[in-house]
């Protein structure tokens, strides 16, 4: 979860800052000039359900009048599933954001804001029962289903794992395209997860303005019925298809709409059903 707009040069966070709710950097990964990950250490009681998200950030400029810092502070969807040791966070970087014109600056050995009270609707507990989840995601909002892909849960609960993600260029889709072939690939995934488990997911990358395999958003694609011909399936209904959606507000609109055109029924930790949106998204 993150703001939106174009990189910028902004000057670097200091290393060692004291804050509130410190936690340390551990890795950093730039995967665009507008794009990057990084990981740092997770609080000892921090106890979270893999999709849910926490609010980071970094200590604001000195008030002029007061000397007084206040914290910069998003909400960021968790990308690591809830077993690992370490907390990673995927976010684009915002030429004039608040925040992330200075987080992009980040290294390992750098501390950020952390407050360990996660959150969210994008979890497992807010769906019904069924056979096929899927999985829908523009730029960043990739981040909480990093997390589920990574969820043994995931695949317990499901015959079938469909993760959609549509980007404007073709090395915006590296993040999430990386991640799925490294975790059909690790050994120590296979034995967690399980082989035949990971053989379930089903990685439908679009892009909007480059060139690719498959081009166009993801909504005209479903409406269209591209998506299904392509994975030979019949298509999305309430009694098989569970979904969670997380990307741009506008996106996330025109997808409730689809979802419900197809019968699915929006639910809540409260009250489950057949899909979920997490509006705390904002990038």
């Amino acid at each position: 979860m993150t703001e939106m707009s174009p990189v910028n040069q902004a000057s670097p966070v200091p290393a060692k800052m004291a804050m509130p709710d410190a936690q340390t950097v551990t890795a950093v990964t730039h995967w665009t000039d507008r794009l990057f990950s990084f990981r740092v250490t997770r609080p000892q009681s921090l106890r979270f359900r893999s999709g849910e998200f926490v609010m980071i950030g970094l200590m604001g400029d000195p008030d002029p009048k007061t000397g007084k810092q206040k914290p910069l502070l998003r909400a960021y969807s968790i990308a690591s599933p809830s077993w690992d040791e370490e907390l990673e966070f995927y976010s684009i970087k915002v030429q004039d954001g608040p925040l992330t014109s200075r987080l992009q600056h980040i290294q390992p050995g750098d501390q950020i804001i952390l407050r360990p009270k996660p959150v969210g609707t994008l979890v497992h507990d807010a769906l019904l029962p069924g056979k096929r989840i899927w999985f829908f995601a523009t730029g960043t909002g990739f981040a909480p289903f990093a997390s589920l892909l990574r969820e043994p849960e995931t695949y317990e609960n499901y015959e079938q794992v469909i993760i959609t993600h549509t980007c404007r260029d073709v090395a915006e889709l590296d993040y999430g395209r990386t991640l799925i072939e490294e975790l059909k690939a690790d050994e120590m995934m296979q034995e967690l997860i399980g082989a035949e488990n990971l053989a379930k997911i089903r990685y439908y990358p679009t892009t909007t303005r480059e060139e690719s395999p498959k081009m166009g958003r993801i909504t005209t694609l479903l409406e269209d019925g591209t998506v299904f011909r392509d994975l030979g399936i019949d298509g999305i209904s309430p009694e098989t298809d569970r979904g969670m959606v997380c990307g741009s507000l506008d996106f996330n609109t025109d997808m409730k709409a689809l979802l419900e055109g197809f019968g699915l029924t929006e639910g809540a930790n409260s009250e489950p059903a057949q899909y979920v949106v997490e509006k705390a998204f904002v990038g």
